[in-house]
Protein backbone atom coordinates (compact mmCIF):
# COMPACT_ATOMS: atom_id res chain seq x y z
CA UNK A 1 0.00 0.00 0.00
CA UNK A 2 2.93 2.70 1.06
CA UNK A 3 4.41 2.20 -2.49
CA UNK A 4 1.29 2.70 -4.22
CA UNK A 5 0.90 6.04 -2.15
CA UNK A 6 4.56 6.83 -2.97
CA UNK A 7 4.01 6.55 -6.83
CA UNK A 8 0.71 8.34 -7.08
CA UNK A 9 3.01 11.11 -5.32
CA UNK A 10 5.29 10.71 -7.38
CA UNK A 11 3.28 10.84 -10.33
CA UNK A 12 1.37 13.93 -9.18
CA UNK A 13 4.83 15.52 -8.66
CA UNK A 14 6.28 14.80 -12.08
CA UNK A 15 2.92 15.56 -13.87
CA UNK A 16 2.28 18.96 -11.52
CA UNK A 17 6.31 20.30 -12.36
CA UNK A 18 7.18 21.44 -16.41
CA UNK A 19 10.03 22.46 -18.09
CA UNK A 20 9.29 24.79 -21.20
CA UNK A 21 12.17 25.58 -23.62
CA UNK A 22 11.74 27.69 -26.75
CA UNK A 23 14.90 27.64 -29.29
CA UNK A 24 13.86 30.66 -31.11
CA UNK A 25 16.59 32.71 -30.10
CA UNK A 26 13.78 35.95 -29.90
CA UNK A 27 14.26 37.90 -26.61
CA UNK A 28 12.07 40.84 -27.05
CA UNK A 29 9.95 43.11 -24.72
CA UNK A 30 6.65 42.80 -26.24
CA UNK A 31 5.19 45.35 -23.65
CA UNK A 32 7.79 47.86 -25.41
CA UNK A 33 8.08 46.35 -28.72
CA UNK A 34 5.32 45.64 -31.15
CA UNK A 35 5.89 46.82 -34.56
CA UNK A 36 8.92 45.76 -37.07
CA UNK A 37 9.78 47.52 -40.39
CA UNK A 38 11.04 44.99 -42.60
CA UNK A 39 12.55 46.44 -45.85
CA UNK A 40 12.96 45.19 -49.02
CA UNK A 41 16.34 44.03 -49.76
CA UNK A 42 17.26 44.79 -53.16
CA UNK A 43 19.87 42.81 -55.25
CA UNK A 44 22.84 45.01 -55.75
CA UNK A 45 25.03 42.35 -56.80
CA UNK A 46 27.06 42.34 -59.92
CA UNK A 47 25.65 39.01 -61.16
CA UNK A 48 22.01 38.83 -60.90
CA UNK A 49 20.05 35.58 -60.58
CA UNK A 50 16.52 36.74 -61.16
CA UNK A 51 14.93 35.24 -58.52
CA UNK A 52 16.72 35.61 -55.68
CA UNK A 53 15.71 39.00 -54.48
CA UNK A 54 12.12 37.76 -54.33
CA UNK A 55 13.31 34.21 -52.30
CA UNK A 56 15.26 36.23 -49.98
CA UNK A 57 12.47 38.42 -48.97
CA UNK A 58 10.03 35.92 -48.57
CA UNK A 59 12.41 33.95 -46.16
CA UNK A 60 13.15 36.90 -44.27
CA UNK A 61 9.32 37.75 -43.78
CA UNK A 62 8.75 34.08 -42.68
CA UNK A 63 11.19 34.17 -40.05
CA UNK A 64 10.28 36.96 -38.08
CA UNK A 65 6.64 35.90 -38.68
CA UNK A 66 6.86 32.04 -37.45
CA UNK A 67 9.14 32.94 -34.75
CA UNK A 68 8.28 36.36 -33.53
CA UNK A 69 5.03 38.08 -32.09
CA UNK A 70 5.66 41.31 -33.87
CA UNK A 71 3.58 43.08 -36.31
CA UNK A 72 5.15 43.64 -39.73
CA UNK A 73 4.50 47.45 -41.09
CA UNK A 74 5.65 49.62 -44.15
CA UNK A 75 6.88 52.27 -41.72
CA UNK A 76 7.63 54.24 -38.32
CA UNK A 77 7.94 50.55 -37.03
CA UNK A 78 9.53 50.03 -33.21
CA UNK A 79 12.16 48.12 -35.14
CA UNK A 80 13.90 48.55 -38.65
CA UNK A 81 15.66 46.31 -40.54
CA UNK A 82 17.00 47.20 -44.41
CA UNK A 83 19.34 46.07 -46.47
CA UNK A 84 20.64 45.10 -50.19
CA UNK A 85 22.07 41.60 -51.65
CA UNK A 86 25.48 43.20 -51.91
CA UNK A 87 27.39 39.82 -53.43
CA UNK A 88 26.77 36.93 -55.53
CA UNK A 89 29.64 35.20 -56.96
CA UNK A 90 31.12 32.41 -58.13
CA UNK A 91 34.98 31.67 -57.50
CA UNK A 92 36.81 28.11 -58.89
CA UNK A 93 38.59 26.23 -56.26
CA UNK A 94 41.02 23.07 -56.08
CA UNK A 95 42.66 23.95 -59.28
CA UNK A 96 43.85 20.95 -60.59
CA UNK A 97 47.29 20.21 -62.48
CA UNK A 98 45.42 20.65 -65.84
CA UNK A 99 44.46 24.55 -64.82
CA UNK A 100 40.68 23.52 -64.38
CA UNK A 101 38.73 23.96 -61.13
CA UNK A 102 38.06 20.78 -59.12
CA UNK A 103 35.21 22.90 -57.52
CA UNK A 104 33.39 26.03 -57.66
CA UNK A 105 32.31 28.06 -54.31
CA UNK A 106 28.61 30.26 -54.41
CA UNK A 107 29.02 32.84 -51.95
CA UNK A 108 26.08 35.07 -51.27
CA UNK A 109 27.16 38.68 -49.16
CA UNK A 110 23.90 40.81 -47.58
CA UNK A 111 24.42 44.23 -46.34
CA UNK A 112 21.65 44.55 -43.05
CA UNK A 113 21.08 47.83 -41.36
CA UNK A 114 19.15 47.60 -37.78
CA UNK A 115 17.83 50.40 -35.41
CA UNK A 116 15.99 49.59 -32.80
CA UNK A 117 13.74 52.45 -32.07
CA UNK A 118 12.36 51.87 -28.29
CA UNK A 119 16.12 50.70 -26.96
CA UNK A 120 18.51 52.39 -27.66
CA UNK A 121 22.36 51.24 -28.23
CA UNK A 122 21.25 48.25 -30.11
CA UNK A 123 21.90 49.70 -33.59
CA UNK A 124 23.78 47.52 -35.85
CA UNK A 125 24.74 47.30 -39.34
CA UNK A 126 27.05 44.40 -40.61
CA UNK A 127 27.58 42.47 -44.14
CA UNK A 128 26.92 39.01 -43.50
CA UNK A 129 27.87 36.07 -45.69
CA UNK A 130 27.33 32.54 -46.29
CA UNK A 131 28.74 29.97 -48.75
CA UNK A 132 28.40 26.75 -50.31
CA UNK A 133 30.94 24.80 -52.91
CA UNK A 134 29.30 22.17 -55.29
CA UNK A 135 31.34 19.96 -58.12
CA UNK A 136 32.89 21.93 -61.48
CA UNK A 137 31.32 18.89 -63.02
CA UNK A 138 28.15 20.33 -62.20
CA UNK A 139 25.93 22.87 -64.39
CA UNK A 140 25.58 26.00 -62.43
CA UNK A 141 22.11 25.90 -63.25
CA UNK A 142 21.51 22.58 -62.19
CA UNK A 143 22.31 23.18 -58.40
CA UNK A 144 21.62 26.95 -58.41
CA UNK A 145 17.96 26.69 -56.59
CA UNK A 146 19.05 24.15 -54.08
CA UNK A 147 22.26 26.30 -53.35
CA UNK A 148 19.95 29.62 -53.16
CA UNK A 149 17.49 27.89 -50.38
CA UNK A 150 20.62 27.00 -48.24
CA UNK A 151 22.38 30.56 -48.42
CA UNK A 152 19.21 32.22 -47.61
CA UNK A 153 18.51 29.95 -45.13
CA UNK A 154 21.86 30.29 -43.22
CA UNK A 155 21.44 34.41 -43.74
CA UNK A 156 18.49 35.20 -42.97
CA UNK A 157 19.25 33.01 -39.84
CA UNK A 158 21.71 34.98 -39.12
CA UNK A 159 19.99 38.17 -39.64
CA UNK A 160 17.54 36.86 -37.35
CA UNK A 161 19.93 36.13 -34.51
CA UNK A 162 21.91 38.95 -34.61
CA UNK A 163 18.69 41.24 -34.66
CA UNK A 164 16.45 39.55 -31.72
CA UNK A 165 18.68 37.83 -29.71
CA UNK A 166 20.34 39.06 -26.66
CA UNK A 167 22.52 36.36 -26.02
Amino acid sequence: MKRIVNLTALFFLLASCSVSYKFTGASIDYNLTKTLQLSTFVNQAPLVYPPLESRFNEELKDMFTRNTRLQLVNQNGDMEIEGEIVGYELTPLAVQEDAFAAETRLTMNVRMRFRNNKVPGQDKEETISANRTFSSNVNLTDVQDQLIDELTKEIVDQIFNATMANW
